[in-house]
């Protein structure tokens, strides 16, 4: 018997960011992400209860995986992040934190959402159109014949990673790594459209930092038994390569469903052996001298094989197939029938290398588009936290050669905008005001509102009690240390702004960030001499700063926006 229940209705909640639960969740939120901010941010240990794996980070990514909501509005907020942290690797917590300050501020300053939503759809797009523009003070065009600003875009992006545990040497060591391994995946040869190769991240841990390296090409670790088994390799010119993403180990896994009919008197196993000593007759007849299976290759087949000088590797797994048929030229071969001389691809030469206790074979290319690179760190938590920011900085130099340009770091780029932005809306309110669909009180507010959202997130870099301030000619971020005398000259306690790019020394204004100051106009078009002269700058991904912009302000719209809630219960 079944037991019938009746249907509960759904549950309607009207206004629900006037609810003080939902606001309190959404402070919580916001203090998780904003205590993770910036070089300086606090670790964050992730667990389950009932055990298993720790994981230690303060990367988005990381966070918002491991992190259970379960109220719909923070839902629609971390998808949001988590969204735009899956296409551009970058600026995740920027987001995040953004959309809660324009969230908290809109509703601490009593304005109408339907209002905020259409004014902040104007302030966003006032930003944008400025920091596309060629009169933008903190955008820098990215010069690929020298690789300084590239450097200083990957050190920040490391920098900016505190559970990667990396000392400044490492630091250097790694951010070098990280540029070299992208400029081999440009190629040498290109006409209209650039089509990038692959970095492959090999795992050396327990090894040290500064042991990690780059190679051209692909490393398959394997065991010194295994290694030796093959040795020694033919000596050629050029080594024709075969690439199986089928099995070769005889089983009738990939045989697909359905009924095998198999006459009386025949073996099974048999047959299948014979069909795959019949490959390997035509893949020695074809002059192959290296044969790669993604899955497992029969005994007797590598047996086979080996008689007649081919070399045989198996089980090379999913994650090799790409990049392998990429940089051999092959097409992974899906069937056992006779294959088409199409198929195969070539490498440029084949050896061993050895990283600590670990041996690896090694395919060099014949065009270096494809390369590996081997990462050390000191245990497994500081490894897989450096894999990761190693990928977000080669994903957002692979991002900067589709936009090539920067943006100012460290803060800079958020305090001159809400310079810029109050400016404008000062001295320029009549394209907003023309409508009448708001008056000047409102646009006031709504600005600062939006302002102030910008310069709160620069003040979530400072995690140590220190003080923020801003100058008034660049409209750039100054940091103060705690217990500071009040009573000072300020050159003597700054030395360079958050981006690193104009220093104390310079006739210059200062005022505590969010202390009541008449709007000025920051100094637009970077002089060329201070870029040129500025070896260490603190830089953001443009593109992916001006997305993470975007996603924050349609979501924080799409939150004020909701005047319903409605939950199925059933």
């Amino acid at each position: 018997m079944f037991r019938l229940e009746a249907k509960k209705p759904s549950l309607c909640k009207s206004e629900p960011l006037t609810s003080e639960r939902v606001r309190a969740t959404l402070s919580v939120l916001k203090g998780v992400l904003t205590s993770c901010y910036g070089p300086s941010g606090r670790l964050k240990q992730l667990h389950n209860g009932l055990g298993g794996s720790v994981r230690t980070t303060s990367q988005s990514s990381a966070l918002l995986a491991n992190l259970s909501v379960t109220h719909p509005i923070l839902k629609i907020l971390t998808t949001s992040v988590q969204n735009h942290v899956s296409c551009f690797s970058d600026c995740g917590l920027f987001t995040g934190i953004l959309c809660c300050n324009l969230i908290e501020n809109v509703h601490r300053m009593g304005l109408t959402p339907t209002t905020a939503i259409k004014l902040n759809k104007h302030l966003l797009s006032l930003c944008t159109s400025y920091l596309k523009s060629e009169v933008c003070g903190c955008r820098i065009p990215v010069n690929f014949s020298s690789t300084q600003i590239l450097l200083c875009l990957v050190r920040s992006v490391l920098t900016s990673k505190p559970a990667c545990m990396l000392t400044r040497k490492e630091i250097e060591h790694i951010s070098t790594l990280i540029l070299r391994a992208f400029l081999l995946t440009i190629p040498e040869n290109t006409k209209d459209h650039i089509i990038l190769g692959k970095s492959i991240i090999v795992p050396l841990k327990g090894q040290r930092v500064i042991d990690s390296t780059v190679l051209p090409g692909i490393l398959i670790e394997m065991s010194e038994v295994q290694l030796m088994k093959i040795l020694p390799f033919k000596k050629s010119d050029s080594f024709k390569v075969a690439l199986f993403r089928v099995s070769l180990s005889g089983d009738l896994s990939d045989t697909g469903e359905g009924t095998v009919v198999v006459n009386y008197g025949v073996s099974l196993e048999n047959a299948v052996l014979d069909q795959l000593l019949n490959l390997g007759r035509q893949l020695v007849g074809d002059h192959v001298d290296l044969v790669m299976c993604q899955k497992v290759i029969h005994p007797s087949l590598k047996q086979f094989l080996s008689m007649h000088h081919v070399t045989a590797i198996d089980r090379v797994g999913v994650a090799l197939m790409e990049p392998l048929s990429k940089m051999t030229g092959t097409q992974p071969i899906g069937s056992l029938s006779s294959i088409s001389p199409s198929s195969y691809g070539s490498v440029k030469d084949l050896c061993t290398e050895k990283f600590g206790f670990k041996w690896f074979f090694h395919l060099i290319p014949n065009e270096e588009t494809v390369c590996s690179l081997l990462l050390g760190n000191r245990n497994d938590t500081v490894w897989d936290e450096l894999k990761l920011t190693c990928e977000t900085a080669l994903h957002v130099l692979q991002l900067t050669i589709k936009e090539p340009c920067v943006l100012l770091g460290g803060g800079c780029t958020e305090t001159h905008l809400a310079a810029y932005i109050r400016h404008q809306t000062l001295n320029k309110p009549e394209s907003i005001l023309k409508d009448g669909w708001c008056t000047q009180t409102e646009l006031q507010l709504t600005t600062e509102a939006f302002c102030s959202a910008l310069e709160s997130l620069t003040g979530s870099l400072e995690h140590d009690g220190g003080e923020i301030l801003t100058d008034m000619k660049y409209g750039h971020l100054w940091s103060v240390q705690a217990d500071s005398p009040s009573v000072v000259h300020w050159p003597d306690l700054l030395s360079r702004c958050g981006c690193g790019l104009y220093s104390s020394q310079e006739e210059l204004n200062w005022s505590f960030l969010r202390s009541a100051q008449r709007p000025f106009a920051p100094q637009p078009c970077l002089p060329h001499e201070a870029v040129g002269s500025a070896n260490n700058l603190t830089l953001d991904c443009f593109t992916a700063k001006l997305s993470g912009l975007k996603v924050a302000v349609e979501t924080a719209n799409l939150i004020l926006d909701l005047s319903y809630i409605i939950e199925d219960k059933n």
